[in-house]
């Protein structure tokens, strides 16, 4: 592969995508970006807030504009939001790119991400909502994967490391 990132991660909210995304850019020595955090920068205000303003559909296009400007430019650990595989433009982007799919189960995700959390997309009955996004995301989210790796009953520090072996890449 020449230039486009080291590594893509892809999954659901609460998968660990930031955290094992941190760890995995400073054990390849490579910088560390994050979609999500591209449109808060962007946008001066929170996804939540983009959501509840704005509608899904507007940040859904802020997402697909922001993977496509990350895709092109980043060279290294890049986590994309939970939603972005949902954009058919963004999965012919991360066709042939080294993506990592993150999975977990819903007791998982509960766990992690919590009841009471500004998770715009599980406002009400966060487990069944949850379970719906992902019969929706699952198939997308392993049709860009060159990889999948589960993080249940993982630390982010295993799950780096799970990654790292299943894409054979070499940390400095």
């Amino acid at each position: 592969m020449t230039g486009g990132p080291l590594v893509v991660l892809v999954g659901p909210m609460g998968s660990g995508k930031s955290t094992v995304g941190e760890l995995l850019a400073r054990r390849l020595g490579v910088p560390y970006r994050d979609t999500d955090a591209d449109i808060v920068a962007a946008q001066g205000r929170p996804i939540a807030d983009i959501f509840v303003d704005e509608g899904e559909p507007y940040f859904r296009e802020l997402e697909r504009q922001a993977v496509a400007a990350a895709v092109a430019e980043h060279t290294g650990v890049l986590a994309l939001g939970g939603g972005a595989v949902l954009d058919a433009g963004t999965r012919e982007l991360l066709a042939g790119l080294p993506v990592a799919y993150l999975s977990m189960d819903v007791e998982e995700a509960v766990r992690r991400v919590g009841l009471g959390a500004a998770r715009p997309l599980l406002a009400v009955n966060p487990r069944r909502q949850w379970r719906e996004l992902m019969e929706a995301r699952r198939p997308l989210y392993t049709e860009v994967a060159r990889v999948e790796v589960p993080t249940d009953d993982r630390t982010p520090e295993e799950v780096a490391q799970a990654v790292l072996d299943a894409l054979e890449l070499k940390d400095v």
